[in-house]
C-alpha cells in the first residue's frame, strides 16, 4: 500500500496554489512546472550554489531555483534570484554583487506571464 503524505508548510502548500492559478489564467506553463517541481519530496528539490548561476546567468537577468539557493561559490554580476529558500551566505554574496534576491510569491506578483525568466535546477 503507498503511502500518501501531505505538504504541511503553509507557505509552499500557497504558493503551489499560487502557481497552478497562475498558469491557468496566464496561460504560462513556467509556474505549472515550477509547481510540480516543489510538489515533490523535499530530497528531490533543487540545490543551486552561487557558482552554477554565475556559470549560466547573464548579467542583469532573471533566475529562478524551485528550491534553495546556497553560498558556495563566487557570483561577480548583479543577477536577480528568485527561490523558495535563501542561505545566509548567498544572500550577503548576491547583495554584495549588487544583485537581488526574491521569494517565487514576488516574482509571480511582478512577472504573471512568467517571461524572460531562466530556471536552474
Amino acid at each position: 500500500m503507498k503511502r500518501v503524505s501531505k505538504k504541511t508548510n503553509p507557505r509552499l502548500t500557497n504558493l503551489i496554489d499560487s502557481l497552478k492559478k497562475a498558469a491557468r489564467e496566464n496561460q504560462a506553463n513556467i509556474w505549472s512546472d515550477i509547481a510540480s517541481k516543489l510538489e515533490a519530496p523535499s530530497r528531490n528539490r533543487a540545490e543551486v550554489n552561487l557558482s552554477k548561476i554565475s556559470r549560466y546567468a547573464i548579467d542583469g537577468e532573471t533566475i529562478l531555483v524551485p528550491g534553495k539557493v546556497l553560498g558556495s561559490g563566487l557570483i561577480d554580476q548583479p543577477v536577480r534570484v528568485a527561490a523558495f529558500n535563501f542561505s545566509r551566505s548567498a544572500t550577503m554574496k548576491i547583495r554584495e554583487a549588487k544583485g537581488t534576491c526574491m521569494s517565487i510569491e514576488e516574482l509571480l506578483r511582478a512577472n504573471p506571464e512568467g517571461s524572460r525568466i531562466r530556471i536552474l535546477r
